[in-house]
């Protein structure tokens, strides 16, 4: 498990792709319980220990994620997530390069929980949610473009479907309409960077995630180191 940072109220952990951060049906141990066996051991806590789940990422998708040590923290950062005071950067590499190389995204999205996938559509429909995100091309590896993206809402699936809409399918992400899987099952899309101010001390927080080690690196010129 790799903390980027923690203090008496929040953990911060980058997670690996292929975690789920909460319980499922496959009853796979979830990032939880590991944040919470970790506090249990390392402070030695004894009986039920507390570690609040603030917000979850996509099983196949890596990056930062918050969890709550205390109950207070959990409330406040609830609300500032609501809100939208949680500003969440997430990077991607795309086959394609997005045309133009920054823009705007909006659309209508709908969700099939039978099959766990989402759709994009250009005009309203009953059961779809407007929905909307920002992106710009950052710089690019030997063979692919470096994404940087943030979200105006959060939808299901929903950086994977807009890319897929505009032709720039995220790298492995076969649901999405990518040609080939990522050998460790993982999509390269990374929930890389966290800014929020904290909910107790009220200090800023900015907090980046390293260069996922499966990923082909950056070019020289590229921001994404």
């Amino acid at each position: 498990m790799k903390i980027i940072y923690e203090d008496n109220h929040i953990i911060v952990v980058d997670k690996a792709p292929g975690e789920i951060v909460q319980g499922d049906k496959t009853g796979d141990t979830p990032l939880v319980e590991t944040v919470r066996q970790y506090i249990k051991e390392r402070y030695a806590k004894p009986g039920n220990v507390f570690c609040g789940v603030v917000h979850r990422l996509d099983r196949p998708v890596g990056g930062l994620v918050i969890f709550a040590k205390t109950s207070k923290a959990l409330s406040r950062l609830n609300e500032m997530l609501r809100e939208g005071k949680i500003e969440k950067t997430y990077r991607a590499l795309t086959r394609t390069a997005p045309q133009p190389v920054s823009g705007r995204i909006e659309s209508y999205i709908t969700t099939v929980e039978r099959t766990n996938k989402s759709y994009s559509h250009s005009q309203p429909k009953p059961g779809a949610k407007l929905s909307a995100l920002s992106y710009a091309v950052t710089g690019n590896t030997d063979r692919f473009t470096i994404v940087d993206i943030h979200l105006e809402t959060g939808r299901k699936h929903q950086i994977r479907v807009q890319m897929s809409s505009i032709g720039c399918p995220i790298r492995g992400d076969l649901k999405y309409g990518d040609k080939r899987s990522n050998p460790d099952g993982s999509i390269s899309l990374q929930a890389y960077r966290l800014r929020f101010i904290h909910p107790v001390s009220k200090e800023p927080i900015d907090l980046t995630a390293p260069w996922p080690e499966n990923w082909p690196s950056p070019a020289p010129d590229s921001t994404g180191q």
